[in-house]
């Protein structure tokens, strides 16, 4: 079957967008291009990845034709962004898909801390091991950086489509857009819009404001925030466990947090959970 396709996005700086049948990673691709003097503004866009990655080098993989399977470079300009806040750039493609689900199907999506898009639970009993919320995709920002200055970047979001039903033993993790909509989701439609968007919220990135007008967006469409949490983070060789409140985004894209013991951190990586007391 033919690859649905378009070759740029009018009026934005995705000017080079290459739709592939099968590849290893989309964000691994398009690093090596990154190495290789790529421009910022290339996309690629996967039916199907053999190695997908997420954070802290899971493997991701979904059946073809499933997921919208996405990576971008970028190459921010001097001084606009550095490698301790590039995490903006996922908040800003987060926003973005937001956009576009909504813009194609009314789905609400919300952001969970630090990269995925959810959606609450269908149920509103919780039953054990259900966390209030179903994952609807995940995102992946990479940087290249020399001197200690983002020299590339390349952001890819895996979201789930075309699911057509949800296998028995992700029932209570994850769910795609068209068991939600209860509709089939032109995938290349949305990746158009979702380019779409993505252009106007990098843009404004980078004006002299665009931080703080990003992470207000950030904190109105959190999942996270005001919840009660369990965070886990890598000390060293060993996992570290927090329990506390979610108290705010930072302007590096960091979560505040109040643990239970009074004290108020800034988390930068971690895994979050979001604790049954007060899940929705």
């Amino acid at each position: 079957m033919e690859i649905p396709k378009f070759d740029a996005v009018e009026k934005t700086r995705f000017h080079d967008v290459t739709w592939v049948p099968e590849i290893s990673s989309t964000n691994t691709v398009l690093l090596e291009r990154a190495r290789n003097g790529g421009s910022e503004g290339e996309v690629i866009v996967a039916d199907l990845q053999t190695q997908g990655r997420g954070r802290r080098g899971r493997t991701w993989t979904a059946p073809p034709g499933t997921s919208l399977m996405m990576s971008i470079l970028l190459r921010p300009p001097e001084n606009t962004l550095s490698p301790s806040n590039a995490s903006l750039i996922t908040s800003a493609l987060a926003l973005s898909a937001l956009a576009a689900v909504d813009e194609m199907t009314s789905i609400k999506l919300e952001v969970k801390w630090p990269n995925d898009l959810v959606v609450d639970s269908p149920n509103p009993t919780l039953v054990d091991g259900d966390p209030g919320y179903r994952k609807v995709a995940g995102i992946l920002t990479e940087t290249l950086v020399q001197q200690n200055a983002i020299e590339a970047l390349v952001v890819g979001i895996g979201l789930n489509t075309g699911w057509g039903q949800v296998p028995p033993e992700l029932e209570l993790v994850a769910t795609s857009l068209d068991v939600l909509a209860q509709v089939t989701v032109d995938r290349t439609e949305l990746a158009r819009k979702l380019l779409q968007h993505f252009e106007t919220e990098y843009a404004a990135l980078l004006e002299p404001t665009g931080t703080k007008n990003l992470l207000r967006k950030v904190r109105k469409h959190s999942a996270t925030l005001g919840k009660r949490i369990l965070v886990h983070t890598n000390q060293e060789t060993e996992m570290k466990s927090i329990q506390g409140h979610a108290l705010d985004i930072d302007e590096a894209g960091r979560l505040v947090i109040e643990s239970d013991n009074g004290d108020t951190q800034v988390i930068a990586v971690a895994d979050v959970e979001h604790l049954r007391l007060d899940a929705r």
